[in-house]
């Protein structure tokens, strides 16, 4: 009698044991799809190099482009970072890459290394204020800084209260919530080596 307990009760942990193992690796499954965490070398060598959150950067690229290398914006914006062909001539030309093609949009290290230099170029002229360099990144830094004069959007010429524009608006939302979600991801994709 004890030898059937005994037996019904592996059985029964070896199923439990089953069933946590396929939940969770169909958990991972459905993280990495609308979480994706490609890059990461990139990523890292590149925040890095212009003293960057990391997360912040896969937050900007989820946002941005949900890590699809040939994404292409209706304003023409290309890439990982959505980069337009004269801000990414712009940032080749200061971080010195030779011979820049707008085509070099495309390839993933390239953007990243532009948009994460363009990004850090925007956090510097904002004077550290992150929040208002997203928002530059998104609308344009010439735009930004009309808000910035506005007593309507900022008290102190310096920090964004309130931005007009409900599209910047919700970018900056959707980049500071995507940043924590991949910070709190980090020990997943470490598990499954992505």
């Amino acid at each position: 009698m004890i030898r059937k307990r005994k037996k019904h009760t592996l059985r029964n942990l070896t199923i439990f044991l089953i069933v946590v193992i396929v939940a969770l690796f169909v958990a991972q499954k459905v993280i990495y799809s609308l979480f994706p965490c490609k890059y990461t070398t990139y990523i890292n060598r590149y925040s890095n190099e212009y003293h960057l959150d990391r997360y912040l950067v896969m937050g900007i690229i989820k946002t941005e482009s949900n890590f699809d290398p040939k994404a292409v914006s209706g304003s023409g914006a290309k890439g990982l970072m959505q980069l337009t062909d004269a801000t990414a001539a712009e940032c080749s030309e200061k971080i010195g890459l030779e011979g820049f093609s707008p085509d070099d949009i495309y390839d993933p290290e390239t953007n990243i290394r532009m948009g994460c230099f363009y990004l850090s170029y925007l956090i510097e002229r904002f004077d550290g204020e992150v929040d208002t360099a997203l928002a530059a990144y998104n609308a344009g830094e010439g735009k930004v800084r009309e808000w910035l004069a506005d007593p309507r959007y900022s008290d102190d010429g310096k920090t964004l209260k309130s931005i007009p524009f409900p599209e910047t608006a919700q970018y900056n939302k959707k980049i500071r919530t995507y940043q924590n979600i991949y910070k709190n991801l980090d020990g997943w994709y470490r598990l499954g080596k992505k």
